[in-house]
């Protein structure tokens, strides 16, 4: 028979030192993450310049929204236009570079862990191809510039002068402004996507690729029938947090100007709108506290009813009936269990 201090010692817990571990993660996270959100609800619903810190309801959303808010007067259409047309170019800056960054991260994971193409230096393609990530936006945003912007001084103006042609106004097309900022955009985050998607496909068991190659099945129907069907967990997060990233883009559309303080309409995000109210009353304003704090919960909404659907669409339909029915099980067995036990009581 075990001892009362052996008893004793057993039933020590030392789950309060992995608490007291983890707390100090929890409180700077509360203090730099949680309380700016409760901020930001808590502005949306406060007045903007004058009536800052009073309460206004909803209208900052109806002026976002709808054009329509009190007490702005003749910029609430102006405010909901330039909302709209700042979602309206996050959505095309988002897909643009989303898209070619899945596809090409997908075709180098398939060719770098296909075991039969043997290419010699993958260690090194991977580290090249990942070196962008690394790299800060402001740098990223730098260089381009350097290389192709408006200024006679980019080394694409400078190329096109030296041959006897006039210069481009890259930044003023809408093309060619968002055509570039898709292509930084997609070079600086494919090397992470591809680095995922390698990890899901090793991630499969191998002897799947062996049966299907016994089977006499192509390259093609490996990727179609294998491969991605048993990656699509992966894609689903790599979906998710390319979504939440992109909705909230900023640095790259911002820092694309080559004027002091002129921010391209063609690249101005949603992030970038919410920067600006907050920086407007420098030169036109006060503040709009109000505005920027409605347009940051629409985002916030937004990003999350997306990130619902993306889950509900790539869900396993089969697990989730069955999981329904185990649930269904246990909610009977305890009603059962409930009843025998009234009854053996009544009785």
């Amino acid at each position: 028979m075990a001892s009362a201090a052996q008893r004793r010692i057993k039933s020590i817990s030392y789950a309060k030192y992995g608490y007291m571990f983890i707390a100090p993660f929890f409180l700077v996270y509360c203090f730099f993450q949680i309380w700016p959100l409760i901020q930001t609800f808590i502005l949306s619903f406060q007045g903007n310049g004058a009536d800052a810190g009073t309460f206004v309801g909803f209208d900052n959303y109806a002026t976002i929204l709808f054009g329509s808010g009190e007490g702005m007067g003749r910029r609430a259409k102006a405010m909901q236009e330039l909302f709209l047309t700042s979602f309206k170019n996050t959505i095309i800056l988002w897909f643009g570079n989303f898209i070619p960054q899945i596809l090409l991260s997908l075709l180098l994971a398939v060719w770098f862990t296909d075991s039969k193409l043997h290419i010699p230096g993958v260690g090194f393609f991977k580290v090249v191809m990942y070196l962008p990530n690394i790299i800060t936006a402001v740098s990223v945003a730098a260089l381009f510039m350097r290389f192709i912007s408006n200024s006679q001084l980019s080394a694409v103006n400078t190329l096109l002068l030296n041959a006897g042609n006039d210069a481009v106004s890259f930044e003023a097309s809408a093309v060619w402004s968002r055509g570039i900022v898709m292509f930084i955009q997609t070079w600086l985050w494919f090397g992470n996507t591809m680095i995922m998607m390698m990890s899901g496909i090793m991630g499969i068991n191998p002897s799947l690729f062996e049966a299907a190659a016994i089977d006499g099945a192509s390259s093609g129907q490996v990727l179609r029938k294998v491969t991605l069907p048993l990656l699509r967990p992966m894609v689903v997060y790599t979906l998710i947090t390319s979504m939440i990233g992109g909705l909230q883009m900023f640095d790259i559309p911002y820092l694309y100007h080559t004027g002091a303080g002129k921010i391209n309409a063609n690249l101005r995000t949603v992030a970038v709108f919410v920067y600006e109210q907050f920086r407007a009353g420098a030169k036109v304003h006060q503040p709009d506290y109000g505005i920027a704090g409605a347009a940051s919960v629409i985002l916030f909404i937004i990003t999350a009813a997306l990130g619902i659907l993306v889950f509900r669409m790539n869900r396993d339909e089969d697990e989730h009936r069955k999981k329904q029915e185990r649930k269904a099980l246990v909610k009977e067995y305890k009603k059962q269990q409930k009843l025998a036990k009234n009854g053996g009581l009544g009785a």
